[in-house]
């Protein structure tokens, strides 16, 4: 995942450095990258709805949610003529924390085992677990991705209203 997001991230500098940049190849890019997030995501949700991962698998999918929408309202706002930039949680950040997650997660099960659970008294269930070393940082993303694109929403808002009262 590190390796593949590390040449997504650069496949547009090398086109714009080897003057093979194109406004279709800039999409073409944009629409790959995003199926390519979704597809990890949905293997992510699989997975954890498949090892019974419940409440995981649903702020998984709030991840994707958010991701979507990050995308989705820097797209929207630049198709309407307003940039719309910036935020905690842009693509590469996502690559980089989902890959680190997993990596973690891989080899905190080799240390510790699968059924590793720490347990809290009087609490009837385990607060944490091998696997929380992966879903936890998933659950952030959930959080800070939505947070991102409502910020950047607002921040087109703004822009907008400041482009209205210059014509006006």
């Amino acid at each position: 995942m590190l390796f593949a997001g590390l040449f997504d991230m650069l496949d547009g500098q090398v086109a714009r450095l080897g003057n093979m940049g194109s406004t279709f190849g800039a999409m073409y890019d944009s629409v790959l990258d995003r199926y390519s997030e979704m597809i990890m995501f949905m293997g992510i949700c699989y997975y954890l709805i498949a090892h019974h991962y419940l409440l995981s698998s649903l702020f998984a999918f709030i991840a994707l949610i958010g991701s979507m929408m990050v995308s989705y309202t820097r797209a929207r706002a630049e198709g309407l003529g307003v940039e719309c930039k910036g935020g905690l949680m842009q693509r590469p950040e996502r690559v980089v924390l989902i890959g680190l997650s997993a990596i973690a997660c891989g080899i905190t099960y080799s240390f510790v085992g699968a059924d590793y659970k720490v347990y809290v008294e009087g609490i009837p269930f385990h607060v944490f677990e091998t696997m929380s070393v992966f879903t936890l940082p998933i659950t952030v993303m959930a959080v800070l991705t939505n947070i991102t694109a409502v910020n950047r929403l607002m921040d087109a808002k703004k822009a907008m209203q400041q482009k209205e009262m210059k014509t006006a």
